[in-house]
């Protein structure tokens, strides 16, 4: 098998992030490329770091005003973009020149679109007093949350559930299935 390359990119502190680089640590098939962060304090860029994976930052502008990126990721052959954390909505240039996957802390279509990250989607699934949260991941598009679901997996809620134990039971969803299914996604294509 022909190594594939992954480049991840996150917005805060990285804990998917590291989760992703410790999985593929010593695979020779599957190599973590890189880390690109659009923060320069986003803590995922310490940790990729810490596990010797090369950083990039970059800004809002050279995000969506320039091929910068896009040239750079092929340059590095990377097959795969990896969102883990990472906020802003991909542009068109990125999503027609790479496949790209992300992980959602809600079981989509519901709980999705602008604004719907992190303890915004556990305080929301508590209000409305849902039996059922879990994480989906799924291919990027040029929409917040609505590409193709390739996998799902839920945890079951109680009443007495606040919206950080409810974080805690998606982050241990999280950290069990996403690098197995990238793993998937760059092996036996979905």
């Amino acid at each position: 098998m022909v190594e594939k390359r992954i480049a991840v990119f996150a917005s805060g502190s990285g804990t998917n992030a590291e989760n992703i680089f410790q999985y593929f640590s010593g695979n020779e098939k599957i190599i973590i490329d890189s880390l690109w962060a659009n923060k320069s304090d986003a803590y995922a860029l310490v940790r990729a770091k810490n596990n010797g994976v090369e950083t990039f930052i970059f800004g809002r502008e050279q995000f969506y005003q320039t091929n910068d990126i896009v040239q750079t990721l092929r340059n590095r052959k990377v097959d795969l973009i990896v969102l883990a954390g990472f906020l802003w909505l991909i542009p068109e240039n990125l999503v027609e020149n790479f496949t790209i996957i992300n992980i959602h802390p809600a079981l989509l279509p519901r709980y999705g679109g602008k604004g719907m990250y992190g303890m915004n989607v556990h305080q929301a699934v508590v209000e409305n007093k849902e039996a059922f949260s879990g994480i989906t991941i799924h291919y990027v598009n040029q929409k917040y949350d609505e590409g193709k679901i390739i996998f799902q997996a839920k945890c079951e809620l109680t009443p007495e559930d606040t919206p950080e134990m409810v974080a805690q039971k998606v982050h241990e969803l999280e950290y069990r299935h996403f690098p197995e299914v990238i793993e998937k996604v760059l092996t036996e294509k979905f």
